[in-house]
């Protein structure tokens, strides 16, 4: 006879997803609150070790190694835009050169476009300009999007900044309430949930900007190699472009590739795109597992689901922040008896894993060797 699941499992489910939906919708609304906060929290677990150290070192008070740690911070992530910034200018002595390659290109298609549909120069032209009128109407809503989304930039730097210092500075008032809301037998629990959340975190962040800096040095190390001009403004924007997972370097190939086509010949194109295709592969099969996957240990399914729904959600902001909020989500399943199922189902397959062992143990036998026989096929 066959046995079916049981009804409880499937109101469980049901409550489980409209109660992510629920969160979603909520998210949504509520990002210009919730995105600088969790930033703030993710900055603020980074900078802990910098603040502790200032605190008994130094014998700072709390707020005042709170407000140098984080002015510190900010002020090397700071100038680092300002670098990227300034790099950023010495373009400007190539827009000529760009101008003339797109019109050359477009000289070539336009005499293309004719030859292979018997379409005019004249009537293309004019199809051209009834488009250019239409793009000069909606100019000042572009306008307008654009000083909207400085503005944004702006409340975000600023909210990101004070919720990095409050968190910092309330840190153990913070836990302490953690502690007091839960069971006494439950505390244990939450001491060592909150000790991984801070270790994961902060390896993750570290592990981001070393995996940052090894590949800008590759990048600059091939486009020297080929000889694209600009070859370090180009790897810092390969290496900044890459914290965003999957997206990234194809977001950087793009550009650079415009970019090189604008200084270059068509073979340092061709050149430079093998070239970042390469560098990609080794930073997904040895940088990533070895320095940032190491720390995070998520499946690579619902870590792109998750990149997926925090962009949805928050644009690019969720996306940099949906792996480590997917970690501290699986940190807290696997310290969970009931969500352990779920947490299990975040992570790798890995039978070494605790959660795993433990999860195994509640198996009657004959679940066991199913298991077992699974696994050996």
């Amino acid at each position: 006879m066959k046995r079916f699941l049981t009804l409880p499992f499937y109101v469980k489910l049901a409550s489980v997803l409209i109660s992510i939906l629920l969160l979603g919708y909520l998210a949504k609304i509520g990002d210009t609150i919730l995105v600088p906060m969790i930033l703030g929290l993710l900055f603020s677990l980074l900078l802990i070790p910098l603040s502790n150290f200032m605190e008994r070192k130094l014998r700072f008070p709390r707020t005042l190694a709170g407000i140098l740690s984080v002015i510190l911070f900010f002020g090397v992530l700071g100038y680092g835009l300002f670098l990227l910034a300034s790099q950023l200018t010495l373009l400007k002595e190539d827009f000529p050169a760009f101008k003339e390659q797109i019109m050359d290109g477009a000289s070539k298609l336009q005499s293309w476009v004719s030859e292979q549909f018997g379409i005019r120069h004249k009537e293309q032209m004019e199809f051209i300009n009834k488009t250019a009128s239409k793009s000069v109407d909606s100019g000042t809503l572009f306008l307008g999007t654009a000083l909207v989304s400085l503005s944004s930039m702006f409340i975000l730097f600023v909210f990101t900044f004070l919720y990095t210092f409050f968190l910092l500075i309330y840190r153990g008032h913070i836990v302490k309430f953690l502690l007091f809301v839960n069971r006494v037998e439950d505390r244990p629990i939450v001491v060592d949930v909150v000790q991984q959340v801070q270790y994961v975190v902060k390896k993750y962040l570290i592990g981001l900007l070393i995996q940052m800096s090894l590949v800008s040095l590759l990048v600059f190390i091939v486009l020297s190699l080929i000889g694209v001009k600009y070859s370090l403004l180009l790897a810092l924007i390969t290496g900044v472009f890459n914290v965003l997972p999957y997206v990234g370097i194809f977001s950087s190939i793009l550009i650079i590739s415009i970019l090189t086509f604008a200084t270059s010949s068509l073979t340092h194109v061709v050149l430079v795109i093998l070239a970042l295709i390469i560098v990609h592969m080794i930073d997904s099969n040895f940088i990533v597992p070895k320095i940032v996957g190491s720390k995070v240990k998520v499946n690579s399914l619902f870590a792109m689901l998750s990149i997926i729904i925090g962009e949805m959600i928050w644009g690019i902001s969720g996306m940099f922040l949906a792996i480590p909020i997917l970690a501290i989500v699986k940190i807290v399943m696997d310290r969970i008896r009931e969500l352990k199922p779920w947490g299990f189902l975040l992570g790798e397959e890995d039978s070494k894993d605790e959660v795993y062992k433990d999860l195994f143990e509640t198996l009657n036998p004959i679940e066991k060797n199913i298991i077992d026989n699974e696994v050996k096929e």
